[in-house]
């Protein structure tokens, strides 16, 4: 008996997207007058056709993605905007009711991820400048504020304009998390940044020493020290942390430094931040004193000290750091500020130990016909900087890694140099 030819099953139907739903059941529920206002400023037909039509244009313009960021919905840079939208956004007590249609959308078709959402938000990007709160006078955004996010549904929590906020203002503001690679991180959307596109350089940090060390090497890394110029909320300081170091950081967004604090505690790590008048404080005793057991030590403070301070802290011997041993074993240095971070490059060198090897990564936006000429500048730059030391070491551009396009044709690179002591006679 011959077998029965196998019929191919249908494709399974495609689920709707729930912004479009969230859209289509919100107007159904409109009176015909709201509909009327939303839609006087456009082409549209009259009665039943308005309607569709108005349906039709609102789903084909609305944004087709989102990531969450518990318990915030947000939503790509554009979304939300044009004529008919303008018109929707206008009217702030029946858009709230699309708001909620839409978090409950997303969280049903999303299950897990999408319980408990409560605001909506449009991530539109960080400004290289903002307002003084003088005049229309504007300086460089150097805390990277999140200036331009676009609040449509939820309390943020109240606008706090000065440079030092306070605990009562850090209590008050809206917070949310995320996972990555097994780490959690917090932050004040309002406040500070986060960037979902590292996640790939924060697990190539995890992994590297995994394939090229042997377990004396790997030792090492978990006795070392990282130190981080540039930390924001830890981005890349828990990645070193998760590896078993600890980490030194400097940061000036007091908003980052406190979600920093926050989210090293969601780990379970130990954190210390060091600001006001600790900062005239001998640094030995800030690091190392009251038990400086600490995984993770954040100066908030401007990086241009962060040399100062390690060379404080290498030879240091005495009651307040218990008898450890003289040598401040620095194995990574992460530089990962964009556009470029060739200001603090120079300092990075001197922080790797004079008689042990280690990594600096240095972030840098590069255009991609660049990235092969770049690399040989940052070797050529290098090359001088430990020629003019005559201490016999070397720095080496050993790898770039291309983590994510950050305009079209620029690529957001990290170039790894490689930090070797003199080469000792056998």
């Amino acid at each position: 008996m011959s077998p029965q030819p196998q019929t191919a099953r249908p494709p399974k139907p495609k689920r709707p997207n729930p912004i479009s739903t969230a859209i289509t059941k919100w107007l159904a529920s409109l009176p015909q007058p709201t509909i009327d206002s939303i839609t006087q400023y456009l082409d549209a037909s009259p009665g039943q056709s308005q309607r569709e039509d108005l349906a039709r244009t609102l789903v084909l313009s609305a944004p087709k993605g989102w990531v969450v960021y518990h318990p915030l919905l947000l939503f790509p840079a554009g979304s939300f905007a044009g004529p008919a939208w303008d018109g929707v956004l206008g009217d702030e007590a029946t858009v709230a009711a699309l708001w909620v249609a839409v978090l409950r959308e997303v969280g049903a078709a999303t299950g897990g991820e999408g319980r408990g959402l409560t605001h909506v938000g449009v991530n539109e990007g960080i400004p290289p400048a903002v307002a003084t709160g003088e005049g229309e006078g504007k300086e460089d955004n150097v805390v990277r504020r999140p200036e331009g996010l676009r609040m449509l549904y939820g309390d943020f929590g109240p606008l706090v304009r000065g440079a030092r906020p306070s605990e009562r203002d850090f209590e008050e503001a809206f917070w949310v998390t995320t996972r990555q690679n097994g780490i959690a991180q917090t932050w004040a959307p309002r406040y500070t940044m986060f960037s979902r596109g590292n996640v790939k350089e924060k697990a190539r940090l995890l992994g590297f020493h995994h394939a090229r060390e042997g377990e004396g090497e790997r030792r090492r890394v978990r006795e070392g020290w990282a130190v981080d110029l540039y930390a924001g909320i830890g981005y890349f300081a828990f990645s070193y942390a998760k590896m078993g170091m600890r980490v030194l950081c400097w940061e000036v967004n007091p908003w980052s430094v406190e979600a920093l604090r926050r989210g090293a505690g969601m780990n379970g790590w130990g954190v210390k931040v060091v600001q006001g008048s600790e900062l005239e404080r001998d640094t030995g005793e800030v690091v190392f004193g009251g038990g400086g057991e600490e995984r993770i030590v954040v100066f908030l403070e401007d990086n241009r000290r962060a040399g100062l301070r390690v060379e404080q802290l290498r030879g240091r011997r005495g009651a307040a750091d218990r008898g450890r041993r003289e040598e401040l074993d620095v194995v990574h240095v992460n530089c990962g500020l964009l556009p470029y971070s060739t200001a603090t490059w120079k300092d990075a060198l001197a922080v790797v130990g004079p008689a042990a090897h280690g990594w600096l990564h240095l972030h840098e936006n590069v255009g991609v016909a660049d990235i092969d000429s770049r690399q040989e500048e940052i070797d050529g730059i290098f090359d001088g900087w430990v020629g003019d030391e005559g201490r016999g070491r070397e720095a080496v551009v050993e790898h770039v890694e291309r983590v994510k396009t950050y305009a079209p044709g620029v690529w957001h690179c990290v170039f790894d140099v490689h930090v070797t002591a003199p080469k000792t006679e056998t």
